[in-house]
C-alpha cells in the first residue's frame, strides 16, 4: 500500500505535488489545532479545584465528547483528529517513559513490586471474567480490565492496538475508567481518617489501587509529602508493568487469531494440515512500548539534563491529551451510553475488589 502511494505521488506533476502537500497540511492542521486547543483547555481546567482530581487526560476526553455533541465533527478536520488519536498517542506513550526511573522502583523494594504484580494480575482476571459473565464484548472487557488494573486511560490507549479495538471502544472505555478513578479518588480522600493506615501505608495503598497518575497524586498530596512520594513510586511500578502486559496481550491475540484462521481453513478444506502449519506466525511488535522502555532506560541513566526531561514530559502529556481529545471527538453521547453502561458496572466492581485486596495485602505484608 505504501509503495502504491509513493508510485502515485511520483507520477504527479510538480504543481500537483505542491497542491497535494498544501491540502494535506491543511487537513492535518485543522484537526491538530482542534485537539491542541482542547488539550490546552483540559490542562487549564485540571488546575482548578475538584477538576484537578480528574486530571488533564480525563478532561481532554470529556471535552472532546462535549465538543462533538455541541458542534459536531468537522469533516475537513477528521484526518488531523485521527492523526492525533493514533500517531500522537504512540509518541506520547514513548515520551511518557521519561517519568520512570527504574532505580526508584528497585529501591522501593520487592514487597512493593510483589504488591503491584498481585494487584494487576488479580484485577485483570477478575474484571475480564466479570465482563464475560455480563456478556460484554471481549475487546471491551480486556480494555476495562487493563484500564482498571494498570494506569487508566493511558493503559487503555496502549493496549487498544494490540487487540485491534476500534476508536469508539477505546474512547468509551478510557472515559469510563477515568470516571471510575475520579469516584474512588474522592472516596479515598474521605475515608483516609478511618482506614487505620499511616502516611506511608496510605501512599502505598493509593498508588497500588487507583487508576490514573493524576488520581494517585490528587488522593495522596493532601495527606503529606511521604504519602505522595510513595504513592507515585508505587503507581509508576504499575505503569512499568504496562509493557509486559501489552506484549502478552499482543501474543495472546495473535495466537487466538491464528487458531481461528486455522479452524476456518480446516472447515473449508482449503489447505492441508501441513500447509496450515507452514504458515508464518507473526509476532506483534508493539514498537511504542519498546520506545517507552527505552526512554525509561535513558531517564534512569540520567543521560539528559533534568530541564530537558521535564520539557519532554510536558510534551508527552500534551500529545496524550491531544490523543484523548481526538478519541473523545470520535464518539457521541449515544455511543457512550450504548457501550459504556455494562463496562462501568464491571469496572466499578473490579475497582472495589482491587481496593479491598490492596488494603488486605498492605496490612498482611507489613507495609502500613
Amino acid at each position: 500500500m505504501h509503495i502504491q502511494f509513493f508510485q502515485h505521488f511520483n507520477r504527479l506533476g510538480a504543481e500537483s505535488k505542491y497542491e497535494w502537500v498544501i491540502n494535506r497540511t491543511r487537513r492535518l492542521g485543522r484537526g491538530l489545532l482542534i485537539t491542541a486547543v482542547l488539550a490546552a483547555a483540559a490542562k487549564y481546567l485540571a488546575q482548578l479545584p475538584f477538576l484537578n482530581i480528574m486530571g488533564q487526560l480525563v478532561l481532554a476526553i470529556l471535552l472532546g465528547i462535549l465538543f462533538r455533541a455541541a458542534a459536531g465533527l468537522p469533516e475537513k478536520a477528521a484526518e488531523g483528529i485521527q492523526f492525533s488519536a493514533k500517531k500522537g498517542l504512540r509518541a506520547g506513550i514513548i515520551l511518557l517513559g521519561f517519568r520512570l526511573n527504574l532505580h526508584d522502583i528497585v529501591q522501593a523494594g520487592p514487597k512493593v513490586l510483589a504488591l503491584a504484580v498481585m494487584n494487576i494480575v488479580f484485577t485483570l482476571v477478575t474484571v475480564y471474567l466479570l465482563c464475560r459473565v455480563m456478556k460484554i464484548d471481549r475487546r471491551l472487557g480486556i480494555l476495562t480490565a487493563c484500564g482498571t488494573a494498570i494506569c487508566g486511560a493511558a493503559a487503555v490507549a496502549a493496549v487498544s492496538p494490540q487487540i485491534k479495538a476500534t476508536d469508539n471502544e477505546t474512547a468509551v472505555i478510557a472515559a469510563t475508567v477515568a470516571v471510575l478513578g475520579t469516584i474512588f479518588t474522592l472516596i479515598y480522600i474521605t475515608a483516609y481518617p478511618f482506614l487505620g493506615l499511616g502516611e506511608s501505608g496510605y501512599g502505598i495503598f493509593a498508588g497500588a489501587t487507583l487508576h490514573e497518575v493524576a488520581h494517585v497524586i490528587a488522593a495522596s498530596v493532601p495527606v503529606g509529602q511521604q504519602a505522595s512520594d510513595l504513592a507515585v513510586i508505587v503507581k509508576l511500578t504499575r505503569v512499568a508493568l504496562l509493557a509486559p502486559v501489552a506484549l502478552g496481550l499482543g501474543l495472546w491475540e495473535n495466537r487466538r487469531q491464528r487458531t481461528k484462521n486455522e479452524n476456518a481453513q480446516s472447515k473449508k478444506g482449503e489447505h492441508s494440515k501441513e500447509e496450515i502449519n507452514c504458515q508464518p506466525n507473526k509476532l506483534p511488535v508493539p514498537w511504542f512500548i519498546g520506545g517507552f522502555l527505552l526512554m525509561s532506560g535513558v531517564n534512569t541513566l540520567g543521560i539528559l539534563p533534568d530541564e530537558l526531561t521535564a520539557g519532554l514530559l510536558v510534551l508527552a502529556y500534551l500529545l496524550l491529551a491531544m490523543a484523548m481529545a481526538g478519541l473523545g471527538l470520535g464518539i457521541d453521547l449515544k455511543t457512550f451510553g450504548r457501550l459504556g453502561g455494562k463496562p462501568f458496572v464491571a469496572g466499578l466492581a473490579g475497582s472495589l475488589l482491587l481496593s479491598l485486596l490492596g488494603y488486605f495485602l498492605i496490612q498482611h505484608m507489613g507495609l502500613m
